[in-house]
């Protein structure tokens, strides 16, 4: 009988570095989770939106091209809604209203640059806030509580952590996950989006008129992604049960957006009173209302009050530095508190999720 031997042998081929650990754990991780059919068809769902709004682009164009511009700006500042787009005819027409009043004294040819660019930017951000932000939420919590929980009910991190993959190529391998969800639910469709006002316009001069809307769009969707991938992968971290990460992704959430509404429906009752009509008009800002589709018209920036809440919940934190971003919101006094708020979150997880990650070598 042959005796073989046992003990180790020399790898003779090319080894890799350290960092390619972080595609391997990357493509994995998405190959396990594209198995899912609820994830797939979220994915599916993430992009029905776009259609939505590529209709509301086609039909600015189309009036661009027609010549009824003109006429539409004029309806839209008596108070007109525009028909045929559906609600987000309320979007088109109170941004051409603001057009109207901000370019009086501008050429033809300047005033339809400002008004296409004020309404892309309107259109994007309100595609970003209202419809992107919620399906990212919903397909994060399907999807980032089994990355690291699963992991430690296997035991996976015997295998992880005994080969040369060290506690940062593991964070971010799962990181790149998430990221690469994040990317096709929020980057490509708002890029198919300005890629699609850009083919239906005259010209393609609209492309270098609009330049800087992709790189906004990428820059909101940063904003998105690195808070919620973040704190989602703490909350995987602390449990071996992916059921009670999800559940405490969501509960937050829900409880975050509760106590936002709660306080910002105290604030309303407030400014209904005697005392609060008094202020509130001492303190007016100098945006008109929206007529109608109040939750739209705040998603596109159309609502001008101050939202002095937005940073308890982190849908409505991101909303507001995500309008600061597209050049909407510029007051420091709505951004700072959202942009703190996110900024606490990032680092608390953080500093959670690489604590709970090198729990186990220690053990």
């Amino acid at each position: 009988m042959p005796l073989h031997e046992v003990g180790y042998r020399g790898w003779a081929g090319r080894l890799l570095p350290p960092s390619a650990a972080v595609g391997v754990i990357a493509t994995t991780g998405l190959k396990l989770a594209w198995k899912s059919r609820w994830l797939r068809r979220a994915m599916l769902l993430a992009w029905s939106p776009a259609i939505f709004f590529a209709a509301s682009f086609f039909a600015f164009e189309q009036a661009v091209e027609e010549g009824r511009l003109t006429s539409l700006t004029e309806r839209a500042a008596r108070g007109g809604n525009l028909d045929g787009v559906g609600i987000l005819g309320t979007v088109l027409a109170d941004t051409l209203g603001r057009a109207a009043a901000t370019a009086e004294h501008a050429t033809d040819a300047e005033r339809l640059v400002a008004t296409r660019k004020l309404v892309w930017t309107r259109l994007l951000l309100a595609f970003m806030r209202a419809p992107q932000a919620v399906l990212l939420a919903v397909v994060i919590g399907l999807v980032a509580p089994a990355l690291i929980s699963g992991d430690l009910r296997a035991k996976a991190w015997l295998v992880y952590f005994t080969r040369p993959v060290g506690r940062s190529e593991y964070i971010l391998g799962k990181l790149a996950i998430l990221a690469a969800i994040v990317a096709v639910i929020t980057v490509l469709p708002a890029l198919a989006l300005w890629l699609a006002g850009v083919l239906v316009s005259p010209s393609i001069v609209v492309a270098a008129q609009t330049w800087d809307l992709p790189l906004r769009a990428i820059a909101a969707s940063v904003v998105l992604a690195v808070p919620t991938v973040l704190l989602a992968l703490a909350y995987s971290s602390l449990t071996a049960e992916s059921r009670i990460a999800s559940f405490a992704w969501f509960a937050t959430w829900a409880a975050c957006w509760i106590a936002h509404s709660a306080l910002t429906t105290a604030d309303l009752v407030a400014a209904t009173s005697d005392e609060g009509v008094a202020v509130a008009r001492a303190s007016e800002e100098p945006e008109p209302p929206p007529r109608r589709g109040h939750w739209l018209a705040r998603a596109a920036g159309l609502d001008g009050a101050l939202d002095r809440w937005a940073w308890m919940s982190p849908y409505h934190a991101v909303g507001v530095v995500q309008g600061w971003i597209f050049g909407v919101e510029s007051r420091p006094r709505a951004v700072l508190p959202p942009v703190m708020s996110l900024v606490a979150i990032s680092i608390i997880s953080t500093a959670v999720l690489a604590w709970r990650v090198a729990a186990p070598a220690r053990a």
